[in-house]
């Protein structure tokens, strides 16, 4: 297995290999990516602005990370030799972030706030169903995280599989933080939620900023497990590791958490 791992780069291309494992992630996350260079477009020509940033920023991320998300479940969830289970997760997966990305998409062009947007009873239900699409999704990852852990994988190395496990429990831990922004309606902490924040991200640079460690727990996901299989190669260090980048993770969050941004 270890052999096969290394040689699908060279044999059968990452993209012809990832096809093969889940055809249903591997192409909503090209619709994904082919959206998200759209959206880049958009911004390049619009000038609707949305709390201060470009109105087609907002969905150019998400489609960015959802489509990053499905790659990678994809290529993880193979390992567990499911396909009815796997089948499922995936159509789940599909409805409910295009549901959350259709949504963005549609408020982006309205020139609206999707997220945080109660302003009328139909802009709060949908957001709303998004809140609980975003949820649901990250437990059924979870699900797919305990399957990980209680089923025998052996012909996987323990570093890589250990690096799996951690990454997706940080996943777990850091999507669930958005609760954090939706129980305030707002992003910022210490202040608002206006412009001025690092290009793109929008990261805020006078106040505390829950997102960043948001995204920095959640792309703990793709990191972990390339850096052990590829790097650490070591069961002991790869906890190490997984420790350390937790513990970044948590830091970044208590600093957010006190008002006090990451980058002036």
């Amino acid at each position: 297995m270890k052999n096969l791992l290394l040689n699908t780069f060279t044999l059968n291309g990452f993209v012809t290999e990832l096809r093969a494992r889940n055809e249903v992630l591997f192409y909503f996350g090209l619709l994904c990516l082919l959206c998200a260079v759209v959206f880049l477009f958009a911004a390049r020509v619009s000038q609707v602005q949305v709390s201060g940033t470009n109105a087609w920023y907002k969905p150019l991320k998400f489609a960015l990370s959802i489509g990053i998300y499905c790659f990678t479940m994809a290529w993880y969830a193979w390992y567990l030799r499911l396909p009815g289970q796997v089948s499922l997760y995936s159509w789940v997966t599909v409805v409910l972030l295009g549901f959350e990305l259709f949504y963005i998409t549609f408020q982006a062009g309205r020139g609206q706030l999707s997220h945080y947007n109660r302003s009328t009873p139909l802009y709060a239900a949908l957001y709303s169903g998004m809140a609980l699409a975003a949820t649901a999704v990250t437990l059924y990852t979870g699900y797919i995280g305990i399957l990980f852990c209680s089923r025998p994988l052996p012909y996987l190395p323990d570093y890589y599989l250990w690096a799996i496990r951690i990454s997706i429990f940080l996943f777990v831990v850091f999507a669930m933080e958005g609760a954090v922004m939706g129980g305030r309606m707002s992003h910022t902490i210490g202040g608002t939620d206006t412009g001025g924040g690092l290009p793109f991200l929008n990261w805020s640079r006078q106040f505390g900023d829950p997102r960043i460690a948001h995204f920095v727990g959640m792309h703990a996901l793709q990191l972990l497990p390339l850096v052990a299989f590829y790097l650490v190669k070591n069961v002991r260090f790869t906890l190490l590791f997984g420790a350390v980048y937790a513990l970044l993770a948590v830091l970044v969050l208590i600093q957010a958490l006190n008002g006090r941004p990451l980058v002036k």
